[in-house]
């Protein structure tokens, strides 16, 4: 029964919500086991959907649903400690909404039907606002409010998207099921008319979900406020999700034979999205803000990639997996940070690597795998999408590509140089590092380590499957 996957942790986390917070606890991390054994059940085509009208196993919902269950477990196994030396009272509000949260990203990875995605990606919303306003703060409470006004008037919209695409089924009478796999088979016999509004509809509504800009306003006040393992999955997860319906949208598009309609509004978002990113992230005087705008600048990397198509599908692909991996160890950092120093601010911390030297080399080494160094994934990806906007004879887009990448990597490095480097006058430290908050955020980094060496075949071929339905593939 596939929808276990979802169903699972939804009733564990209505339970971790009665019970003492060491139960809690154990329940969190023993989900996120079961969860990731069952998604490789599903990856592997053991298990299959009770209700195939709604639910189906797709390759890029699989591949989404892997990431999403592997960065879980690590997270999951951070927060423990997190919570426990963070102190916060309301900690079964944690764990529940966490768990509720997985539920509906596993929803949305699994959801065939558009109706059901669209409700999917909204659920995500609602678990995951408790999470933004888990410090109570006054701060919390505007970042919540406006995470939950601008998703859901962009939500909102994406609905409107969904009526044009049924608006699109002119089909003579026939009845067609209103999934995307149904969809597919008579993409070509739909009104491009209304084909067209709905996917512009369908972008602006997800695209702010999935933080592309200029929908983003809400990302870096939530990523700022939520804890750090509830950022680690905002931007690690969340954003994944709001991306395959962007996606499934834009393979509707492709199989109806506008693609390149699509494929140019996703290479406009997306540069926008990262020249956005290049100029906010310079003034930035938070570390997790600077991370947040990070977020929206590869957010806008993958929609880039997948709107020329080609050999940058395959590397938006890689993008996006290995984002999610080293996004969620920065985070996770930054959690230690703030428990050290106390402070959100970068001009209240420094000389990192000799106070916090684990956490350090940690920080330092996703700041280095972010912004596209080598031997992390992101090199490759972004190498490969470059290479694929040139084959498609983008020369003007690729230039403002690698421009947004050099500033936003200009403007980042200063901020992380100061964090790690300068001078700290009298630093007074309220929690040492420890084995429990740092080796999460090492194992993530060491899994893009390892897919940048060694990719296994059953991903390689999900990846190119994945990819084949939007016209992508290695060979260009």
């Amino acid at each position: 029964m596939l929808e276990l996957i979802m169903v699972i942790p939804l009733l564990t986390g209505v339970i971790s919500m009665f019970v003492p917070v060491w139960i809690g606890r154990g329940i969190l991390i023993v989900t996120a086991l079961l969860h990731l054994q069952l998604t490789v059940f599903g990856w592997l085509g053991k298990i299959t959907p009770v209700f195939p009208d709604y639910f189906a196993v797709t390759h890029e919902g699989m591949l989404i649903l892997m990431v999403t269950s592997f960065v879980f477990l690590f997270i999951s196994l951070y927060a423990v400690a997190y919570m426990n030396e963070a102190e916060i009272s309301s900690e079964p509000i944690y764990t529940g909404c966490t768990l509720f949260f997985l539920a509906t990203m596993s929803m949305v990875t699994l959801a065939d039907h558009l109706i059901v995605l669209w409700i999917a990606i909204e659920a995500t919303t609602l678990m995951s606002a408790p999470l933004i306003f888990l410090n109570r703060s006054k701060t919390a409470l505007e970042a919540t409010w406006k995470y939950v006004m601008i998703c859901s008037v962009g939500i909102a919209l994406a609905l409107l998207g969904c009526f044009f695409v049924v608006l699109a089924m002119d089909l003579g009478g026939v009845h067609v099921p209103i999934s995307f796999s149904s969809l597919g088979t008579v993409a070509d016999k739909l009104d491009p008319v209304w084909l067209k509004a709905g996917f512009i509809f369908l972008i602006i509504g997800y695209g702010t979900k999935m933080g592309l800009a200029p929908m983003h306003t809400w990302l870096p006040d939530a990523h700022s406020e939520a804890p750090s393992p509830a950022s680690a999955l905002l931007s690690g997860a969340l954003l994944n999700c709001a991306f395959l319906g962007v996606y499934r949208g834009h393979q509707l598009m492709y199989q109806a034979g506008l693609g390149d309609f699509s494929g140019n509004i996703l290479i406009g978002f997306g540069l926008l999205s990262m020249l956005i990113a290049a100029i906010f992230i310079f003034n930035q005087t938070g570390y997790k803000r600077m991370l947040a705008y990070s977020s929206i600048e590869n957010m806008g990397i993958i929609a880039f990639g997948v709107g020329i198509g080609g050999l940058a599908t395959y590397g938006a692909m890689l993008h996006l997996i290995h984002h999610s991996l080293i996004k969620s160890s920065l985070f996770l950092s930054s959690g230690n940070v703030l428990l050290g120093y106390g402070s959100k601010l970068i001009d209240k911390t420094g000389n990192m690597a000799k106070l916090f030297p684990k956490t350090f080399t940690a920080f330092f080494a996703g700041f280095a795998g972010i912004s596209g160094f080598p031997p992390f994934g992101i090199f490759i990806s972004e190498l490969l999408i470059i290479m694929g906007a040139f084959q498609q004879g983008r020369g003007l887009e690729v230039s403002i590509f690698i421009l947004a990448l050099i500033l936003v990597f200009a403007g980042a490095s200063r901020l992380v140089t100061k964090m790690c480097f300068a001078r700290c006058d009298n630093p007074h430290i309220l929690v040492k590092e420890n084995l429990a908050r740092t080796l999460p955020s090492y194992a993530l980094l060491l899994a893009s380590l390892v897919l940048c060496i060694w990719l296994p075949d059953s991903l390689y071929e999900t990846i190119l499957s994945a990819i084949a339905t939007i016209g992508g593939g290695v060979n260009g």
